[in-house]
């Protein structure tokens, strides 16, 4: 298996993850990967795997994505004290549980969020109010009204909140259209329309100390809304003393403004079953949640040739 060099003075960034949420469904595997040193990375293509230190001295930070830290909660004391730098990417929507079928509510979400800024600071957990959906429940209005309640309770705790407009992949399209057999209609609002919605999300945040962050819809970039980086290596060398001429920018999609960095996740493992979720095409998201294995080195072992090289590793 070939192992994801790290070069001299430059450790990696892990990503945990873009691809699933690890802190919620996969928080033991994660810790026994800490524990061991390693995990396993498959290229999402090509399914080709990689092994991926995680060794300290091997990882320059985590960036953790998550809609539910709560079951991760009690491993951040640990990590912190064998010196890992970590960020902390919290989505909270409060969207209808229509949307989100398995996401807790946004009150037990705001508990935690503000546990693990406590632990840690305002500028270590960053908010994410994304997707945004205008559907004929979800409209403008709503909105302004979800996001307005979420500032409350989070001023003080952040002072990042990134957002976007849901994009509609096919996959994404077919989720929708299945709603519309419940009444629920996905609106088409003009491009002025959603400028007006994030300028006005912006001004709300302002007044709660939160800066709002564009991702990649560079269209609604400008005044109070500036363009978002999830994964920042000038964030991220301003936090952690890194030096960040050693990320290149590495965008994942159109307009993303990420740098680079090493996911561990897989596609197709998260159970939160959101209607806007781009990570899951849904077909094998339950056989692959039952195919894991926390003292497995990979997320999942696929079950093709590579399962076989994985494998060897275990025993």
């Amino acid at each position: 298996m070939e192992e994801l060099n790290t070069p001299s003075g430059r450790p990696r960034i892990i990503s945990a993850s873009r691809r699933t949420d690890i802190p919620a469904f996969y928080g033991e595997w994660f810790m026994r990967r800490i524990r061991e040193g390693w995990a396993v990375s498959f290229n999402p293509f090509s399914r080709r795997p990689y092994r991926v230190s995680l060794l300290p001295s091997d990882v320059a930070a985590v960036v953790f994505w998550s809609k539910n830290f709560g079951p991760f909660l009690p491993h951040l004391a640990v990590l912190a004290g064998q010196g890992y730098n970590m960020v902390f990417l919290y989505t909270i929507t409060g969207l209808p549980r229509l949307f989100e079928a398995g996401v807790p509510d946004a009150e037990a979400g705001i508990a935690v969020f503000k546990a693990i800024s406590r632990m840690f600071s305002s500028r270590h957990v960053q908010w994410h109010y994304d997707s945004i959906l205008l559907t004929n429940i979800t409209g403008k209005e709503y909105h302004l009204r979800r996001f307005r309640t979420l500032c409350q309770h989070l001023e003080g705790y952040t002072d990042r909140c990134y957002t976007s407009f849901a994009c509609l992949y096919p996959k994404v399209r077919r989720r929708l259209e299945a709603l519309e057999r419940k009444g629920v209609i996905m609106l088409d609002v003009p491009e002025a329309e959603r400028l007006e919605l994030i300028c006005l999300l912006a001004e709300i945040a302002a007044g709660h100390g939160i800066a709002l962050y564009s991702c990649c819809n560079d269209d609604l970039v400008g005044g109070l809304v500036k363009k978002a980086s999830c994964v920042d290596r000038e964030f991220l060398a301003g936090l952690f003393g890194l030096n960040p001429g050693l990320y290149r920018q590495n965008p994942t999609r159109s307009q993303c403004g990420c740098c680079e960095s090493t996911d561990i996740g897989v596609y197709d493992t998260c159970p939160h079953a959101c209607i806007y979720c781009y990570a899951n095409a849904g077909l094998k998201v339950g056989k692959n949640y039952s195919a894991h294995d926390p003292a497995s080195p990979a997320l999942i072992p696929w079950a093709d040739e590579h399962y076989r090289e994985v494998k060897s590793l275990l025993f």
